[in-house]
């Protein structure tokens, strides 16, 4: 082993045939092969390879003292992302399947680090509601409380609980499939009904649609429905803060 040039590589058990695959992404980034669907702060590509299609994270080298946290004492954000999609799929939250991680070290400093995934089926982001009408707008509203619920029954929140982070697809059956991503800032711990209201605070919606995920989320959590409407829309008229306990 290289111990300047080190590279940690993670590939979930059913993909190890990928390791030769994700130990040449830093070079398909650099070469900008595939689609570039994100580039701000980090870089998202869907990439082909092997007949199949994968969503590939580059998350930015940190700056300077952290790159010397990542390197000795924190998990980099491919690693939480990679371990946060494994516990999704364990409560049964849909999330696109984790294929593994790769982080790179020079000496000890952190450098970069990559999280991939199969590409989701769900074609669809949420922010899709606010821009044209969907027949089944009501079902997704309640996918998405329901969803949410989940999460949060099992002390679990999405810290960028945001509109382009929640994935849905209508199915032939009239229900509805909801995937969420970018998952390496999570929240642990319980949420009581005001912490699972607040977490909604980024989702644009108006009354109507907040009637429908609060009425949702209140059901299935055995909230008042009223009580949860009044929080999220005061809640979404503020400007979102951090919950206790946020991971940057």
């Amino acid at each position: 082993m290289n111990y300047w040039n080190h590279r940690t590589l993670v590939v979930h058990p059913s993909f190890e045939e990928l390791s030769d695959f994700m130990l040449s992404l830093p070079q398909r980034f650099e070469q900008h092969e595939g689609v570039l669907i994100h580039d701000g702060r980090n870089k998202l590509r869907r990439l082909t390879y092997g007949g199949r299609d994968f969503v590939v994270k580059s998350f930015r080298r940190p700056i300077f003292v952290n790159r010397m946290v990542y390197g000795l004492l924190r998990p980099s954000k491919a690693l939480r992302s990679y371990r946060n999609a494994l516990k999704l799929e364990a409560i049964g939250v849909g999330t696109p399947q984790a294929v593994g991680y790769l982080n790179i070290r020079s000496g000890l400093l952190f450098d970069r680090s990559y999280f991939v995934t199969l590409a989701s089926a769900c074609t669809h982001r949420y922010e899709e509601l606010l821009l044209r009408h969907f027949d089944c707008q009501t079902e997704v509203l309640k996918a998405v409380a329901r969803t949410t619920a989940r999460l949060h029954e099992h002390h679990m929140a999405h810290l960028d609980y945001g509109r382009a982070n929640i994935l849905f697809e209508p199915l032939s059956d009239g229900s509805v499939k909801v995937e969420i991503v970018d998952l390496n800032r999570m929240y642990f711990g319980p949420l009581d009904m005001k912490a699972g209201c607040k977490n909604l605070e980024r989702l644009p919606a108006s009354p109507a649609m907040h009637h429908i995920l609060a009425d949702e989320y209140a059901r299935v959590r055995g909230f008042d429905p009223q009580q949860c409407y009044e929080l999220m829309r005061a809640y979404r008229s503020v400007q979102p803060g951090q919950m206790e306990g946020e991971v940057e």
